[in-house]
């Protein structure tokens, strides 16, 4: 299949912190932005809505529950009025969006992603297979059965989030599924800034840009940034202000061969950054290395997919109705 250029865009800016309204209406402003500006995709940052959940990072998880009833009261649930706002604002405009959020399912929460396709008029949510390091104190886990890579007008979409770029299998599975274009979820990068080289811009930009090289195919990698208000809600002491200071914004976009194709923005600067895709330049990348194609051992190596869907009940038959048994007036049963 021949697919024209395009035009993407890749968000990097600070998320409506704890106000699930305003980040609904900020991420409809983003999406009219970029389809103004003649964009076909947008990609957003990790845990978008209602921002990234930085103070596990900061002190004990006794001391992070005061902000647990207020993240979770502002999560979004992956069918609820929310998403179909945004959804109807990316089919109004055109634009293909791969939106990151914390869904909130029954009482739990989950790190996931949604692709909303305005031209199949569809939202397709997945989850990430697992919260990373003390994220595994407010996310549970996903699983294989929406580890997927979608077919569209642009191309063969995948995301994924974060730290599950750094999974070696994760992104084989990604590949084998020919994935053409790539949308990286990331928080920002000012964590624990000049104290934990493995968090910073520096490791997790080159993460992503070797993801571009080794699969052959366009990364999108939309960041958030922290502002003042940010720090100030969640950093209570000068000691937490230090270990999350303002900034971080980091947002790339790279071709199939690893080259940059945007200009970064400042790290404290919010916006959109742009490129031009053209899915032809794929197949000279290829033509050097295709990690599950011909540069490929699988007489050696193969990886196995469980693609189930997981659940805590699993029925054997056919659901029922429950057995209710009618109460009988005392007159009545005399």
């Amino acid at each position: 299949m021949t697919y024209a250029p395009f035009k993407a865009a890749c968000v990097q800016a600070a998320p409506a912190y704890f106000d699930l309204d305003g980040g609904v209406k900020k991420t409809i402003a983003l999406i009219n932005e970029a389809a103004d500006a003649g964009a076909k995709l947008i990609a957003f940052p990790e845990c978008w809505i209602p921002g990234y959940p930085w103070w596990a990072w900061l002190d004990a998880p006794a001391v992070g529950m005061q902000y647990v009833q207020r993240h979770f009261a502002n999560c979004m649930t992956a069918d609820g009025n929310e998403v179909q706002q945004i959804a109807q604002a990316a089919i109004a405009r055109g634009i293909y969006t791969v939106l990151g959020y914390s869904e909130r399912k029954d009482g739990s929460l989950f790190i996931g992603q949604i692709h909303i396709d305005p031209w199949t008029r569809t939202i397709t949510p997945r989850r990430k297979l697992k919260a990373t390091h003390t994220e595994r104190t407010i996310f549970g886990e996903g699983d294989g059965s929406d580890f997927f890579v979608r077919d569209t007008p642009l191309g063969r979409i995948g995301a994924l989030c974060c730290w599950e770029h750094l999974n070696p299998l994760n992104k084989h599975a990604m590949f084998a599924q020919n994935e053409q274009i790539h949308i990286g979820a990331w928080p920002g990068f000012s964590l624990y800034a000049g104290k934990a080289f493995a968090l910073g811009p520096e490791l997790n930009t080159a993460v992503s840009q070797v993801y571009a090289a080794e699969g052959q195919c366009f990364v999108l990698a939309a960041t958030t940034l922290v502002t003042q208000e940010i720090q100030d809600l969640i950093c209570d002491t000068g000691f937490k202000q230090e270990l999350l200071p303002i900034g971080g914004g980091t947002a790339r976009i790279f071709g199939p061969d690893g080259s940059p194709l945007a200009d970064a923005l400042a790290e404290d600067a919010e916006g959109l950054i742009y490129a031009d895709i053209d899915l032809s330049m794929i197949s000279l990348a290829k033509a050097a290395a295709d990690p599950t194609g011909h540069y490929s051992r699988a007489d050696v190596f193969y990886l196995v997919a469980n693609r189930t869907r997981r659940s805590a009940m699993v029925e054997t038959q056919a659901p029922s109705a429950p057995r209710d048994i009618a109460i009988v007036d005392e007159a009545e049963r005399d």
